[in-house]
C-alpha cells in the first residue's frame, strides 16, 4: 500500500461494520487523564446503552511484561497482554506523562512500535507518547503535534527533526497513518476523531455526553495559551499567540490583514501584536538562560535578538538585569525545583526534598 494512501478503515466516508481493534501501550509515569479520557470515549461508543461491550471497538492495554505500569499520579495499571501474545490491531496507542522522572520507553517497545508501523496499523501518539513515537524513528515525513509546554523539550532531544513539522498551536494532528495528541482533554478529541471515521455521528455524540463534553474540539482547534501572558478569548488570537510560541524570532503564518491583527491583538490583550511577541521571545530566553546550557549568543539568535548585546539590553529593560546575572541567580532555583519534582515523583509517600 502506498503510505500516502489513506488506510481502509480510515475512510471518513464509509463507515466500518468490522470491529475496530485498539492496542494502548502506557509508558512509564504515563498521564491518567490522557488514558482514562480516550479509553472511556472508546467504551462509551463501542456498545448500545449502558453494558460498555466491545462490541462496534476493543481495546487491551499492551506491554513488554505484565507488570504494573505506574501513572504520574501514583496509580499502577497492569498490561492486560504482551507484545508477544498481543493479537494484530488496527490502532496502536502510545500514553506518555511525565518526561523528566523515571524510565522512558524500553528497547522492547520501540521495536514493537516498529513493527506496527510496517504493519497497517495506524499510530497514536498522546501527550509524550509522541517522544517515543519519534524515538522509535515511525514519524519520518509526518506533521507531528506536540503540546506548547514540550515543544523546546522536543527540539532539544530531538535536534535533527523539521521545526516545520512540528505542530505546537493545535490539539491534535491526523496525518496519514499518524496521530499525534497534544495531551489531556484533548485525547477525548482525538478517540472522538478516530470512531467519527468507523462510526455514525450520532453514537460518538452520545459517548460525549455521556461525558459531559458539549464541544467536540477539531483538529485545528487552538491548545490553551501558554502561561505568564495575558490571555486570549478569539481564537485566531490564541493561534497567533501560540505561532509566537513554536515560531520565536520568526515571521509568523498568519491568516490575518495587519490591521485586523493589531486591533484583534490590542481588544484582547491590551498590547500590540509586535509588544507581545518581544514578551514571548524574552520568556523564552529567560527559560532558556535556567533550563540550558546554550550560550547567551545563541539564546540571542534562537529568540530571534540581533546579537547578544541587543539581548542584553531588552532583557535589562523586561527582567531588571542582563542575562548572565538572571542565569546565576535562576538556575540555582530552577534545579532545586526539577530536584523536588523527580523527588516527589519517585517517592510519593515521602515529604518533600527542601
Amino acid at each position: 500500500m502506498n503510505p500516502a494512501e489513506p488506510h481502509p478503515l480510515q475512510s471518513p466516508d464509509s463507515p466500518s461494520k468490522q470491529r475496530i481493534r485498539f492496542g494502548i501501550i502506557l509508558l512509564p509515569n504515563f498521564t491518567l487523564t490522557a488514558f482514562s479520557g480516550f479509553v472511556d470515549l472508546l467504551r462509551l461508543s463501542a456498545d448500545e446503552g449502558d453494558f460498555s461491550k466491545p462490541v462496534r471497538c476493543s481495546w487491551s492495554v499492551i506491554g513488554e511484561t505484565l507488570a504494573p505500569v505506574r501513572a504520574s499520579c501514583g496509580i499502577e495499571i497492569a498490561p492486560w497482554e504482551t507484545f508477544e501474545c498481543a493479537e494484530p490491531f488496527d490502532y496502536i496507542v502510545v500514553v506518555g506523562g511525565l518526561l523528566h522522572a523515571g524510565p522512558a520507553a524500553s528497547e522492547t517497545t520501540l521495536a514493537f512500535i516498529r513493527r506496527a508501523a510496517a504493519s497497517e496499523a495506524t499510530l497514536v501518539g498522546i501527550c509524550t507518547g509522541v517522544f517515543s513515537l519519534m524515538r522509535a524513528g515511525v514519524l519520518g515525513g509526518h506533521r507531528i503535534c506536540v503540546s506548547w509546554f514540550h515543544y523546546w523539550d522536543f527540539i532539544e532531544r530531538f535536534p535533527s527533526v523539521n521545526e516545520e513539522a512540528l505542530v505546537a498551536d493545535r490539539m491534535f494532528v491526523i496525518d496519514r497513518r499518524r496521530i499525534t495528541c497534544s495531551g489531556g482533554r484533548a485525547s477525548i478529541d482525538v478517540a472522538a476523531a478516530i470512531l467519527l471515521r468507523h462510526f455514525e455521528t450520532a453514537t460518538v455524540q452520545k459517548a460525549l455526553r455521556i461525558l459531559l463534553v458539549d464541544e467536540l474540539h477539531k483538529d485545528d482547534a487552538p491548545q490553551p495559551h501558554p502561561p505568564g501572558l495575558a490571555p486570549a478569548t478569539h481564537p485566531k488570537i490564541k493561534r497567533a499567540i501560540l505561532l509566537m510560541e513554536q515560531h520565536v524570532g520568526r515571521p509568523l503564518p498568519l491568516d490575518l490583514s495587519p490591521r485586523q491583527l493589531e486591533r484583534l491583538f490590542k481588544a484582547q490583550t491590551g498590547k500590540a501584536p509586535q509588544a507581545y511577541a518581544k514578551q514571548v521571545r524574552l520568556r523564552t530566553a529567560a527559560w532558556l538562560l535556567t533550563s540550558s546550557d546554550k550560550t547567551v549568543a545563541d539564546i540571542a539568535s534562537s529568540c530571534g535578538f540581533s546579537d547578544a548585546s541587543h539581548l542584553g539590553r531588552e532583557f535589562r529593560k523586561q527582567f531588571g538585569l542582563p542575562p548572565i546575572m538572571y542565569r546565576e541567580q535562576r538556575g540555582t532555583v530552577a534545579a532545586q525545583a526539577r530536584h523536588e519534582l523527580i523527588y516527589d515523583e519517585t517517592f510519593p509517600g515521602r515529604a518533600r526534598a527542601i
